[in-house]
């Protein structure tokens, strides 16, 4: 089966953590607009379950248990969907952990920022170097590449040095890899989000530490806006870019953080 998103329909997507919270989301939301989709992440079942949970045709899922932080699992990915479907018209980048939480930086074992380094910036740079190669090289050429950075690419939560230090460099890799991907037809953007309501974020409805050192609940927003602005972004034609995107829970301490 080939497809192709150069017209802005719906083409082949490859998703990383595609087994819950915003990947599940996105996961979705491209499957209902027609999408066929690689579904990357660690545990087979709940990618299945993703699928499942569509209500729509498994046949244009594809479901590939993968670590991003190993270069041969991300290679065997793409494999995989090129063999399946033929092409790769889109890469929404997501996989990602935020590390021990609350954990002040003189007490941040180097074992658990190694582990959030490999998986936010270092499994990112392996999916969109393998996404980059194939739109590169496939016919017709080009394709889009959609990072999932956070709001803490802009500004960092108490205690959170690994994940705001990746999810900022992520930032770089968007920039670097949108400027190289102008000759071949590769649009590269990122989406920097904010309380999306998944299993992650439950702990911000009863409290999350803030800036002044208090601890209050933060109001969360419906991940499925997120999946749709997502699809936005993915079904542009890929003259046009949404090179930076910030969605948000309305009334979140975001613009006052610090």
């Amino acid at each position: 089966m080939n497809a192709k998103e150069t017209d802005g329909r719906a083409g082949v997507a490859v998703v990383t953590g595609a087994g819950s919270g915003i990947g599940r989301a996105v996961t979705r939301e491209l499957l209902g607009a027609g999408w066929s989709v690689a579904l990357a992440g660690h545990r087979a079942e709940a990618l299945e379950e993703t699928v499942g949970s569509s209500g729509r045709d498994g046949g244009r899922a594809l479901v590939i248990p993968t670590d991003v932080s190993r270069p041969g699992d991300v290679e065997a990915l793409f494999a995989a969907t090129v063999g399946r479907f033929g092409r790769v018209d889109l890469l929404f980048n997501n996989a990602g952990t935020f590390g021990p939480g609350g954990v002040p930086v003189e007490d941040l074992p180097y074992e658990a920022w190694r582990h959030v380094v490999d998986t936010n910036l270092n499994g990112a740079f392996l999916c969109a170097q393998a996404a980059y190669r194939q739109m590169k090289e496939q016919a017709p050429q080009g394709g889009r590449i959609i990072n999932n950075g956070s709001v803490s690419a802009h500004v960092p939560r108490p205690r959170s040095v690994a994940y705001t230090a990746t999810k900022h460099a992520l930032t770089g890799l968007t920039k670097s890899l949108s400027l190289d991907g102008r000759p071949y037809g590769i649009a590269v953007g990122q989406i920097d989000i904010g309380n999306a309501a998944t299993d992650m974020t439950e702990r911000m409805r009863t409290g999350a530490l803030q800036a002044n050192g208090e601890v209050a609940p933060e109001p969360v927003m419906d991940v499925a806006d997120v999946a749709r602005t997502v699809r936005h972004m993915a079904e542009l034609p890929l003259e046009a870019n949404v090179q930076f995107a910030t969605v948000l829970a309305t009334a979140m301490p975001y613009v006052g953080r610090g």
